[in-house]
Parts: structure tokens; sequence; C-alpha cells
């Protein structure tokens, strides 16, 4: 009987820590204005598309919650979407002519950063704070 419940115990814990539901808190902060919205899109670690959010803008800053996320790593792009049309904008150079960022703040030099950069690991609930490039 002790047996029994030691292995009990054992699988309740393990499947405890394995099906562990994480909250990531997202704030965007040094947003150019309060016009448009923030298009977020949140990867997992093989560039697949988890989560797709639109957040509005108030003070300059926007704040995102995604829920039930497992253990593991993700990466975050964003981009501040000031006249509503859903696509960031470029100049006739490609030149983003709207802010934009990655999760860890890296920056590319001529385009996007490397999407190894962007990863970051979530093993509790985590809150990142970003600040867009313009």
């Amino acid at each position: 009987m002790k047996e029994f419940f030691l292995i009990s115990f054992g699988l309740i814990m393990i499947s405890n820590f394995t099906f562990s539901q994480f909250k990531l808190e997202i704030e965007i902060t040094e947003i150019r204005n309060d016009t448009g919205n923030i298009m977020l899109q949140l990867f997992d670690e093989n560039e697949k598309i988890i989560a797709e959010e639109v957040g509005q803008i108030k003070e300059k800053k926007c704040s995102f919650s995604i829920t039930d996320l497992k253990s593991g790593k993700y990466a975050v792009r964003y981009f501040h979407d000031e006249n509503l049309n859903g696509k960031m904008d470029a100049n006739q150079f490609g030149i983003p002519t709207e802010g934009y960022g990655f999760s860890n703040n890296v920056s590319g030099k001529f385009g996007p950063p490397l999407f190894e950069k962007w990863l970051f690991e979530i093993r509790e609930d985590k809150r990142i704070m970003l600040k867009p490039s313009y």
C-alpha cells in the first residue's frame, strides 16, 4: 500500500510539472504616440506562430497577457500599426516607417535579427519589457 501511494504521488507530481501552464506578460513602452494599435505575434522555438494579438496603446504603452503556455522557448515580434492598415509600412527602400521590435530588444543591421536571438525561456510566469525601434 505504501509503495502504491508513493508511486501515485510521484506520477501526480510529474504530471503537474509536465502539464504546467504559465502566463507571459508583455509590456511595450516608449511608443511614439497613442495612435493606432500594436500588432504582436508569439512564436514557439520552431518559428510557428502560436498567438497573434492586437493591443491598444494608452499613455505610450501597451500590455499583453498570454496564458496557458507550456515550459519552453518562445519569441515575440511586434509593430506599431499607426495608420490601422494591418501591415507594417515601409518607405521605397524597404525601411520601416512604423515602430517595430523583437523579444530581448534585439535588432538587426539590414533586416530582422536572427530568430535564435529573439528566443527566451519560460519555466514559470514571466514578464518582459520591450521598446520599439522607429
